[in-house]
Parts: C-alpha cells; structure tokens; sequence
C-alpha cells in the first residue's frame, strides 16, 4: 500500500508545482500583519488636553498656537516620566470673561488658583490633518481602555476562529476555508472603516479576526501538506517570514494615509484578491485522500508531477492514504494525565503566553514612544528577518532548547535593559530593544516547533491546539499589561516584559533536558521518559504482546494505525 509521502518522492517533494502554491499562499501573511498590528496607527493617541470652545475662540483672537492654548487652560501634574501637562483636567475659568487678555502673563495669573475640573466638552489633539479611531471616539483618559480592548477582543476573534475553522478546514477541505475566509475578510475588514460608533467598531473587529487567523492557518495546512516532511520546516519558517513582510509595508501605508478609515480601507481590499486563488490553487491532495476521495486527488498529483517534469509508475493506481484508517483520537485529559507530561503542557501554554505578550507587546509599544512611530516601527520589523536565517542554522546543528534559551533570555535582558537607559540616549535604546525583538521573534517560532515535536505523535495535533490557545490569550492580555503599566512608569512593561521571559526560560530549560526533541512515537517515550503504566494510561498493551516485550515494541503496535505524519 503507498501513501502519499511516497508519491510525493516520486513526483517531487518541493518542486515548481509546489513552490508556485506556495508563493501564491504565502501572501495572505501580508495582509494579516495589517490587521494584526494595525491598531498601533489606526488606534494611535496623540497628545491631547481637554477641548474649551471658549478658550478655541480665544486662541483664534489672539493668534495662540495650540501649545500655547495648552499652556493657559490645563494644569501640570506628575506623568509617569516627570510633570506635564494634564489629558483629562482643566482649569474652570470663565474664558469670555473681560479680565482676560491675549498676553501671556496674565492669563497664567488669571487661572494660578482657578479650581481644576474633568474635560467636559471634548479634546484637542495635537496630530495635524491625522485622524485615529482613539482621536474620532475619543478613547482617552476613562475610556482609554477600550483602545485595549479594541486589540484583546481582535485577539478573541483569533482564538474563537482558529478552533472553529480548523475543524470546518478538516471538514470540507483546506482550499474552500482559505477561499471562503479570505472574502470574509474582506468584507468585515471594509465594514470595520465605516464603524459608526466605538461599540459597533469592537463588534465588528471581533468579527474581523475570526476568520483572519483560521484562514491563514488554512493556508499554513495546505503549503505543509503539499510538500515533502524535509522541507515542511523551512516552508513553515518563510510563511511567517511574509508576516515580516507585511510589518515592514505597514508604516508606508499608514504614513501616505493620514485617516484611519482609509487605512482599514486599503489593508482589507488585498483579501478579495484570494478569491481568483479559487482558479490558482488545488485543494491539499493529502486531504482529499484522507477523506476517501481519491479520483480527485490523483488528478491533483498527475498535474503536479506534471509540472514537476516527472512522470508518475503505476502505483498510483493503489494510492491510498495510509493514515486514514480509524483512528484512536487522545483526550484533552490526556495532556495531563501523567506528572510528566502535565508539566510539559503547562510549561509550553506559559511559554506560548509569554512569547504573544512579549512580541505583541514590543510591537505596540512604538506608539506610546513619542519619537517617530512610522520610522520606528519599520526597523523594529526589519530586524525580525534575520530570525529565520539563524533558526534554519541553529536547530538542525545543536536543537531547538539551546537557540529557544538563548533568545529568550537575550529578549528578557534587552527588555530589563533598555527600561534603564537614559531617555537622551535614544538610538542606544532603540538598538537594545531591536535586539530584545529579534529575540522574542526567534523565540515565538521556535515554541511551535517544540511544542509540535514534544509530545508522541498520537497526541501531538491535540497538544499543540490547546498549548497555542495561550498565543490568543496572551495577545489578549498584551495591549491592557502594556497600555496600562506605562500609565504607571513608561518603561514598566519593559521590566514585566523581561521578568516573562527569563522565567519562561528557567522553566522550558528545567523541563527540556535533552535538547534531540522526538521526530517519532519511539523516541518521545524516551525524551518524556514515560513509565509504561503511564503509557498504558493514553493505550492500552495489544492483547497478543506480553509485559516482558520491548517498551516501544507494547506501544507502537496498538498504535501503529495512528496518524504518524503531524504536519506540524
């Protein structure tokens, strides 16, 4: 009986055919990055301080400018990096008042011991001709936090559709979810810019990132499945290496587009553009023989070896998927079943947890720099290309626990670090926490590996769905830990930040002890050093072997019908 990975060895494990599917797939990462880190723009809260109509009549007669207007009508109170001046009080003064003059002088005489109040008619920004969704609904000082909860309940969306439309994807196919997705994104995306109110804006960017993340797991599924196990590891690496691609053009677009609506506008319309994918790419052959549909599939790998320049014997005649036979599915109970392997599932959510925190933080935190957010932000993205170089050196050479310790605690330094240099050393700062980015980013990656290479292979696709719902949640948590603490001391979420991440690395380090994390069901019994009583709680001994047989022997025969080829 052949399965696919052995046609695939005939016809070609990552030739043209491939490579097309995946640079045509590959794209949906642009668009995403958009949607996933574009509240750092379109959320953006620029200076501000309450709005006094009499006082703008003033400014207008006397020829204020806005800082001076500033100046006269709010009071100085102690910031989380010195006095300024205050975003949520003002001076209750009577401003069409005949005491008051245009001179400079007496003005701050006439509110030296005026009572201050809360902003009652609104806020003044100070971002010229730019226009955010924190500015339009003013999302500031008591309702500053729904800025936060804009991208928590974005992260949400991704949490609830990653499970819902991973199982439509193994329902009805990976190409249709990626189509289907893809157009929705669309049309939520261009719905969000013509929010009318802050409350339909949360709604709809919930929405939103249901089906963006699905979709482009979807597409992660569908490259992986096409191509030989060798080179799943690289095509999975440059898939999220587009995501930097997409961090990069976002400040470009953002600086040439100066409202938010029309951001949303331009980095939504890119999804309708997937829909002619329907014509460009084939559905996962994998899957189609896994639901029994084998005609189909074999048509796909025809052209595919076709394309290939190979020609195909005939053992596709007998192409059967292997490993779609009945299947015995693990329980979520079983990830922490034994003490071993409780451990290792806790440890991997925190690790997951802390990786979205930290990245998600890092990036969002350009915004509240104060310096140019658009500069800014394009060499905080630019350093995270060289991660894939030094992921694809490292992790075949010396395995995944060294490079995912080193990383982790060279972002948690950078992080404590740069929290402690000088505001006046600007560049100096900006370098450490680039490397603290570059850290995190390495980082990320590598806990999907682990986290996929970890456990036995009959639990593995379970185990990596529950562990990376901590990704969604800890992007969840991320906007509230930063935008909150930095209202306390600007630079401490830098300190929680790094506190994370050399924590996450004691306990990964405490928990991986050999550094060859198993590729196959026999070597993870070894890695875990599972006991054979634990092991017989996930399946029990084939009734035809005896106790005194081989360990791996007493467990890989009774699950030797199981899915052994994990695409992740």
């Amino acid at each position: 009986m052949t399965n696919f990975d052995d046609i695939l060895l005939e016809v070609g494990v990552f030739g043209r055919f491939q490579k097309r599917i995946f640079s045509l797939v590959s794209l949906v990462s642009i668009p995403w990055a958009f949607i996933y880190v574009g509240v750092v723009f379109q959320g953006f809260t620029p200076e501000h301080w309450c709005r006094n109509p009499s006082a703008e009549e003033l400014r207008r007669t006397c020829g204020w400018t806005l800082e001076e207007e500033q100046r006269y009508t709010v009071p100085l109170v102690n910031g989380s990096t010195g006095p300024e001046y205050s975003r949520c009080r003002m001076y209750d003064v009577d401003w069409n008042s005949t005491a008051v003059s245009c001179e400079g002088a007496p003005l701050l005489n006439f509110t030296k011991d005026a009572p201050v109040i809360d902003c009652k008619d609104g806020w003044v920004y100070n971002y010229g001709e730019r226009k955010t969704f924190a500015m339009e609904f003013n999302l500031v000082c008591s309702d500053a936090w729904k800025v936060d909860l804009s991208q928590s309940v974005l992260n949400l969306g991704f949490l609830l559709g990653t499970i819902v439309i991973g199982y439509l994807a193994d329902r009805f196919g990976r190409k249709i979810c990626f189509i289907v997705s893809s157009v929705v994104n669309g049309i939520t995306g261009v719905l969000v810019a013509f929010s009318p109110t802050s409350e339909a804006l949360l709604i709809l960017r919930g929405v939103c990132g249901f089906t963006i993340k699905g979709g482009w797991m979807a597409g992660y599924v569908l490259i992986t499945e096409l191509v030989g196990v060798d080179h799943r590891r690289i095509v999975g690496i440059i898939y999220q290496k587009f995501f930097s691609v997409g961090i990069i053009i976002l400040p470009l677009i953002a600086y040439f587009i100066t409202d938010w609506r029309w951001i949303q506008v331009a980095i939504s319309v890119p999804y309708f553009i997937f829909l002619i994918y329907y014509w460009l790419i084939p559905e996962s052959p994998r899957w189609l023989f896994s639901q029994k549909q084998t005609g189909r599939a074999v048509a796909i790998v025809e052209k595919l070896a076709k394309e290939n320049g190979r020609c195909l014997s005939p053992l596709t005649e007998k192409l059967t998927d292997g490993e779609a036979t009945e299947v015995q599915m693990p329980s979520f109970l079983d990830l922490f079943r034994t003490p071993k392997i409780r451990r290792c599932t806790f440890i991997l959510m925190f690790n997951w947890f802390v990786c979205a925190v930290v990245y998600q933080g890092l990036i969002m935190r350009v915004g509240i720099l104060g310096g140019n957010v658009y500069v800014d932000f394009l060499i905080s993205g630019a350093v995270e290309f060289p991660s894939a170089v030094i992921i694809l050196l490292t992790i075949e050479r010396v395995g995944r626990r060294l490079p995912f310790g080193i990383a982790t605690v060279m972002a948690g330094v950078a992080c404590l670090t740069a929290a402690f240099i000088p505001e006046d050393a600007y560049w100096a700062k900006t370098a450490v926490a680039c490397v603290g980015r570059l850290g995190i980013t390495i980082s990320f990656e590598l806990v999907c590996f682990m986290n996929s290479e970890l456990y036995p292979t009959f639990m593995r696709n379970l185990g990596v769905a529950v562990c990376s719902t901590l990704c969604d949640i800890g992007g969840m948590a991320a906007p509230f830990i930063l935008y909150r603490l930095a209202s306390i001391w600007l630079e401490l979420p830098l300190v929680v930040f790094g506190e994370y991440c050399l924590l996450a690395d004691i306990l990964i380090n405490t928990t991986l002890n050999n550094y060859h994390l198993p590729d196959h069901f026999k070597t993870s019994i070894h890695f875990l050093n599972f006991s054979l009583p634990e092991l017989q709680a996930f399946i029990p001994v084939h009734p035809k072997l005896s106790p005194g047989d081989p360990l791996w022997l007493q467990v890989f025969v009774p699950t030797s019908f199981i899915i052994s080829d994990s695409i992740l």
